[in-house]
């Protein structure tokens, strides 16, 4: 439950140098996740915004409606008590000073029986602020137009919403094309006719507003509208799968209204005699009916074969073009004959089915359906290398269903075209110096401390593997995926200045660990200076006396591992189905892929292990790797291919939750997978060990697994805090990479990471991977709620404590550290994490006949299918971090530049003012609302490609593992 107050009091007392009319004045969001039935409990969130004049200190009080709202003694951002039910909150040493706008976000856990009420009445440093809360928003969704539903211009297109107010009415419900009003209707039902509509592309929306001014947009609904070519079937999907026993349907209608009835008829024209029409296989439309969908259902005969067969079912009428339908059956054989794979199926057709919005028209797949989306990725229609890395992982998984192989080769055709660099992308690789990989520029805590001054001056070591791989490849070019596309080419950066070209390779993180992703600046990945200020974007970051254009990417190494993760699990599932030849090509790729994975085990500037200050020993060959899998690697060099250079960095931070001993022994061991190069394999081996061990040495005393450990301390080399243990080397570090949130204070790491391990221990039955998941599993499984309809896992986690010492032995497994403590603040139900941690326990299940891992397996599974909607799996979440999209983004003093839309870049940029695009999205008005005070924190029911895969994946593993 979510209750946002504007609270606003004024002061009458007249003090000398202060307003005789000084008020204090203040924004509270008071936003509750609760869970338990009669009694349980909740955490709290509250964002305390001082609307009025500066304080220096501040006492925030208020009352619980209820003599059973228990405040319990964990609480951040404020000193808590409670006496009856009066909860106060005075503020920390470091969150006291509020000026005018200033924001701070303070919180604790409770208990709560009978019921647990918002408290409604707020008082700021004695002043009673008063009010009575804001209510309820109402809600609203539209049921006409359908998504992805297509008219034929001039179209006149039926626009229909539900709308409803818990305490109140709804006064009124406006209809929108993007930004643009269309009508508003004050009574239900709602509804508006759209006449004559041109062709193209159009979001439609509605936004309701109840009796007491809140409003709730709808989520938006894409239509496409045609050009009149003459009448034709519109069918959709026209590829499609049917679970063996089991069915499928693809929806069929006209593109105009006919003059006489038609008749519409679905025959198979070739393949598989077990795929066939189920009912009747035909369909009428009139002059009435025409623009609605009819659903044709195919049936796949149980079999006893293991053969997926597929089939083509022609979709015919006299006076049109008949439409051919692919569907392909999922062998129940293969995958196991029970709900999940059919579950599985399932979604994967919602996936692939292009009116729910999954991928681009290039085939790409997007990180949301929904576009206003601000977490990592700063737009919902950009991707990521990890997005991509799922694709694999969704289509290898098809091929273990169906036998069908050729989606997973096109899913790594598809990454190879729009998300690792061509030569063309990446031209000067041939200037490469590997005895000097790139000149040092320190990294900072502080935001404003760049652009980050070159300093030639600091040694860096030596890359010991370019020449091998050359040697192994025939390329300089690197065999890696950029971490982020602008998939639509919202910015407008295209490809190298172009303007057009879509995807386009873009970046936004590179100021330093307390830059969140509030506070970036988005840039091209080659930068020609088309755009941004005088250099381009390159003086926002580094400072040199001139700047050249140049290119630069940067690989996210847990996605490409999660590529050859997939890639080993295609291989195992269709060497199992005689078919690992359909495959051999892109397997080949996977291994090249992995040896250029290993620039992630080594030191951001090739310097050895134990580095304290920058005159640390260079490297001179593996001695400067870790072979631990860190935050990334990078590379790049200039455009100019007559003058070029080019440069290579790894990384000095490492991450329990990028690592991927799965990856790393089938790099190591699987013959298919072993890498070219000369010294890849046995570097993987090494990994392997390194990675089981740093988890060991990361383990809690409860289970949970720690943050990390850094080569770099603040990332320029500083002298780490005395007493912080070492991990070959390099120092624990409870939040590596980033701070602004701090990293491995979300339990998804937790899932994504051990899964890894699950399924190396499933594969192998390696002990030492068995000992960590034991002791992971019981401490996850203790802090997991399931029953018959829902669930609740781990959400946030705390870390007090650290590893009990030092460790530098090359084998053999750290000590158990009785001295490190997790502690989890709150609970969710994220459907991704709930699918990433399913498959850890499932894995482990198999291999250790675990019951209660497996049985908890299944009921997270079950609760998230009960989370199923229209599109795929969701659950509401309430966005209080959105207040920041106004927050000032650091520009240095006198610098001035242009997004490509015309948006101006000084120091007086906010997140916002530098996507002004951003303004026209379908869901800004409730966002905007929120900003401004008036409305409450929005709302939103998100789409995520990687936690639909994830999903998706664990149902059919379910059912292979547990037939």
């Amino acid at each position: 439950m979510a209750t946002t107050l504007v609270l606003v009091a004024g002061g009458t007392a007249a003090v000398t140098a202060v307003p005789a009319q000084a008020a204090v004045a203040c924004s509270v969001t008071y936003a509750a996740n609760q869970w338990g039935s009669g009694s349980g409990g909740f955490t709290a969130s509250i964002t305390l915004k001082n609307t009025g004049d500066p304080i220096t200190s501040w006492s925030l009080g208020f009352d619980f409606p209820t003599t059973g709202q228990k405040y319990t003694p964990t609480g951040w951002g404020a000193n808590w008590s409670q006496s009856g039910t009066r909860v106060t909150g005075t503020n920390m040493s470091w969150n006291g000073n509020l000026g005018t706008g200033a924001s701070t976000n303070i919180g604790f856990n409770g208990t709560w029986t009978g019921s647990n009420p918002s408290p409604t009445v707020f008082s700021v440093n004695g002043v009673a602020c008063g009010g009575t809360g804001t209510g309820s928003a109402p809600t609203v969704s539209l049921t006409s137009p359908t998504a992805g539903q297509t008219f034929t211009a001039p179209a006149t297109v039926p626009i229909a919403a539900n709308a409803a107010d818990s305490d109140g009415t709804v006064a009124k419900v406006d209809f929108y094309q993007g930004a643009t009003l269309l009508s508003t209707d004050t009574s239900s039902p709602y509804s508006y006719s759209w006449a004559n509509v041109a062709a193209g592309s159009y979001s439609i929306t509605a936004r309701a507003t109840d009796n007491a001014g809140l409003t709730t947009t709808s989520s938006p609904v894409g239509i496409t509208v045609s050009q009149n070519s003459g009448p034709a079937l519109v069918v959709s999907p026209t590829t499609l799968s049917v679970p063996e026993a089991g069915t499928a349907a693809f929806g069929v209608r006209l593109s105009q209204a006919p003059s006489a009835n038609v008749t519409v008829s679905v025959a198979r024209a070739s393949g598989d005699a077990d795929l066939t029409v189920s009912g009747t296989a035909t369909r009428t439309f009139t002059t009435s009916n025409w623009n609605t969908a009819q659903n044709v259902t195919l049936a796949a005969a149980n079999d006893t074969d293991t053969t997926a067969g597929s089939a083509v079912f022609r979709v015919s009428a006299t006076g049109y073009t008949a439409v051919d339908v692919t569907a392909t059956e999922a062998d129940d054989d293969v995958g196991g004959n029970n709900q999940y794979v059919q579950r599985f199926v399932e979604m994967y057709n919602e996936l692939h089915d292009p009116a729910n919005g999954y991928f681009s028209p290039e085939g790409v797949p997007y990180h949301s359906i929904e576009t206003f989306m601000v977490e990592a990725p700063d737009h919902g229609h950009e991707t990521t290398s990890e997005a991509y890395s799922y694709y694999l992982w969704l289509e290898a998984t098809y091929g273990q269903v169906t036998g069908d192989w050729s989606k997973f080769n096109a899913a790594w055709a598809s990454m190879e075209k729009y998300i690792i660099p061509s030569t063309a992308d990446q031209p000067t690789n041939s200037f490469y110096n590997a005895s000097k990989p790139a000149t040092y520029a320190p990294e900072s805590n502080t935001i404003s401390n760049y652009p980050s001054q070159l300093d030639s001056g600091v040694s860096v070591g030596t890359d010991p593997i370019a020449s091998e791989l050359q040697t192994a490849y025939g390329t300089r070019d690197i065999y890696g995926m950029h971490w982020l596309l602008d998939v639509d080419n919202t910015y407008g950066f295209g490809r190298c200045g172009d303007g057009t070209t879509k995807p386009a390779y873009i970046n936004t993180y590179q100021r330093g660990p307390e830059e969140s992703v509030f506070e970036t600046i988005p840039q091209p990945s080659c930068d020609t200076f088309a755009h941004g200020g005088t250099n381009g974007f390159l003086d926002l970051f580094t400072k040199d006396a001139s700047y050249a254009k140049q290119w630069k990417y940067t690989n996210a190494p847990d996605a490409d591992a999660r590529a050859v993760q997939a890639a080993y699990w295609a291989l195992t599932w269709a060497k199992a189905q005689n078919k690992a030849g359909d495959i051999s090509a892109t397997v080949t790729k996977a291994a090249k892929m992995g040896d250029f994975l290993r620039y992630s085990m080594y030191d951001k500037y090739f310097k050895q292990p134990g580095c304290t200050s920058t005159s640390c020993a260079a490297g001179t060959g593996k001695n400067a790797s870790n072979y631990l899998m860190s935050w990334y690697y990078a590379w790049g060099g200039a455009t100019d291919t007559s003058a070029g250079w080019a440069w290579r960095i790894g990384s000095s931070h490492n991450h329990s939750g990028y690592q991927n001993p799965l990856a790393a022994w089938a790099l190591a061991n699987v013959t298919e997978l072993k890498p070219k190069s000369s010294t890849g394999s046995a570097d993987w081996s090494t990994s392997l060990t390194r990675q089981l061990q740093f988890y060991t040495w990361l383990q809690s005393a409860e289970g949970a697994i720690a943050g990390g450990a850094t080569n770099s301390w603040e990332g320029h080399y500083a002298t780490p805090p005395s007493g912080l243990p070492k991990f070959h080397g390099m120092t624990y570090d409870w939040q590596p990479v980033y701070h602004d949130p701090p990293s491995n204070q979300w339990f998804g790491f937790q899932a994504w990471s051990m899964e890894r391990v699950a399924e190396y221990y499933y594969a192998t039955g390696n002990a030492d991977a068995k000992a960590l998941l034991d002791k992971w599993v019981r401490w996850a499984l203790d802090n997991t709620t399931v029953s018959a309809t829902t669930y609740q896992i781990p959400s946030t986690l705390r870390w007090t404590g650290q590893p009990a010492g030092n460790f530098t032995a090359t084998s053999g497994m750290p000590p158990a550290n009785p001295g490190l403590h997790v502690t989890v603040v709150d609970y969710t139900q994220d459907v991704g994490v709930a699918g990433a941690y399913a498959k850890t326990l499932m894995y482990y299940a198999a291999k250790a006949n675990h019951t209660e891992a497996r049985d908890t397996a299944k009921a997270l599974l079950d609760g998230v299918w009960g989370k199923r909607d229209t599109k795929g799996v969701s659950v509401p979440e309430t966005k209080t971090d959105y207040n920041r999209l106004d927050d000032p983004v650091y520009v240095p003093p006198g610098w001035s530049g242009e997004m490509p839309n015309g948006d101006t870049i000084n120091s007086s940029s906010t997140f916002l003012s530098i996507r002004s695009f951003y303004k026209n999205d379908p869901d800004y008005a409730k966002v905007d609302a929120f900003l401004k005070g008036t409305g409450s924190a929005p709302v939103f029911n998100y789409h995520r490609f990687w936690a639909q895969v994830d999903v998706a994946v664990a149902l059919a593993e379910y059912g292979r593992l547990f037939p």
